[in-house]
């Protein structure tokens, strides 16, 4: 049936469908390019020089966490339709203040880092100074939110960049030719079981749902209006296939600097990621490389810049007042940048801190909800068993974790 054949109301059914398709892929890939950050390639590029190919073990634990904690999260928050930090209030009256506390704070601080990355981004594909680089950067991610269509503004650029990160990071994965075979054995049986394991498990799961990363696409997802028990199926879709986008590109990333350093190149130890990629495709591999690195920072800026502002939110604030609020988020953010032009160094320690704490006390206020809230969820919902048990297990994994970052922090404070 041809568009001008169709009345009034299916044409604005067929909109509707249509836009919520969008908000649907944009919540996948804004949770996605939020974990991948200018931290995310550091992590990668740093892990699989130390480890090697034992490295893909770490990869998949680490995914295996990730949808564990990831689709618990969408679908509790999904099928309540309540954003994270209204749901620790109904939980325990106050608790939700806390959680946006930490949250909005770290994001904040770890958003100067992603605008610097944005500005390093820039400064390897161009030559531009990094501090114009970060500028220029800001007022791209402000124009998202000054358009009159933001949410679909938001969805299609996290998308599109999100697709080119992983088509050039393929294209160099393949140029490097990694051990694959290599790889694939150490999934199963890992070469390498040392501390170093254990340490980069740890790190992978922080940095890829840890702080605001955790509740970005589930947030983007309300936005959306797909919640409610009857659309748990496709919130928990969602949710795996955003965890899958990031593994794609962990996997990418990891065979692009394995083929490097299988071949016996020493990284650069001032930018090893650059040199990992020029040496595996020459002057182009540095270009491609600040691509890669500048769509990773700028999706970052914008998805840390819109979760945070989520917390300070509710569903019935206008779209305008959070666009605004958003736009004064990231020019805080870039005017920070450019006073102290780095990410500050002791902020990061203390974001370092709070990023490690969100998780246990945010997955704690699911689990809450999961045995002891189920008015929550209107009553026409339950549960699977088996997320509940994985869930258990990844909380668990999460109270560890937030050990290790206050044990962190106060090791790096004392050092300072």
């Amino acid at each position: 049936m041809s568009t001008s054949a169709l009345t009034p109301d299916e044409a604005n059914a067929r909109a509707a469908r249509r836009a919520r398709t969008t908000a649907l892929f944009g919540a996948m890939f804004l949770m996605a390019t939020s974990a991948i950050g200018p931290g995310f390639i550091t992590q990668t590029t740093t892990f699989t020089a130390s480890l090697g190919a034992a490295f893909a073990f770490a990869i998949v634990v680490s995914i295996l966490v990730d949808i564990a904690v990831q689709m618990n999260v969408w679908r509790v928050v999904g099928v309540s339709g309540m954003r994270a930090h209204e749901l620790a209030n109904s939980v325990l009256p106050g608790l939700g203040w806390l959680l946006t506390a930490l949250v909005f704070v770290g994001g904040l601080v770890f958003n100067i880092g992603n605008v610097a990355g944005t500005g390093l981004g820039l400064n390897a594909l161009m030559g531009l100074d990094p501090i114009w680089g970060g500028v220029l950067s800001a007022l791209i991610a402000i124009g998202v939110f000054l358009s009159k269509a933001a949410g679909a503004a938001l969805d299609r650029i996290v998308v599109v960049l999100g697709l080119l990160m992983i088509v050039l990071t393929g294209f160099v994965a393949f140029t490097s030719n990694p051990p694959v075979g290599d790889a694939m054995r150490n999934i199963v049986l890992p070469e390498n079981t040392s501390p170093a394991m254990v340490k980069a498990i740890t790190t992978l799961i922080g940095g890829t749902v840890g702080g605001y990363i955790t509740y970005a696409g589930a947030h983007r997802l309300l936005d959306s209006g797909t919640t409610g028990p009857e659309n748990a199926g496709e919130i928990a879709r969602s949710s795996l296939t955003g965890i899958i986008i990031t593994a794609i590109m962990r996997f990418l990333l990891f065979f692009a600097i394995l083929g490097v350093t299988a071949g016996g190149f020493a990284l650069d130890p001032a930018n090893p990621s650059a040199s990992a990629f020029q040496h595996a495709a020459g002057d182009l591999g540095l270009r491609l490389f600040g691509v890669i690195l500048w769509a990773a920072a700028i999706t970052s800026v914008i998805g840390a810049s819109y979760t945070s502002v989520s917390f300070i939110t509710t569903s019935k604030t206008p779209a305008r007042t959070r666009n605004l609020l958003t736009i004064a988020f990231i020019a805080v953010c870039v005017i920070a940048y450019v006073v102290l032009k780095q990410a500050p160094v002791q902020l990061l320690i203390f974001a370092g801190l709070f990023n490690g704490i969100i998780l246990p006390i945010g997955f704690t206020v699911i689990l809450v909800a999961i045995f002891f809230r189920r008015d929550l969820f209107g009553g026409r919902y339950k549960h699977p068993t088996w997320l509940t048990v994985v869930g258990i297990l990844a909380w668990l994994l999460t109270l560890y974790l937030g050990w290790l970052a206050v044990s962190d922090f106060f090791t790096k404070l004392a050092a300072s």
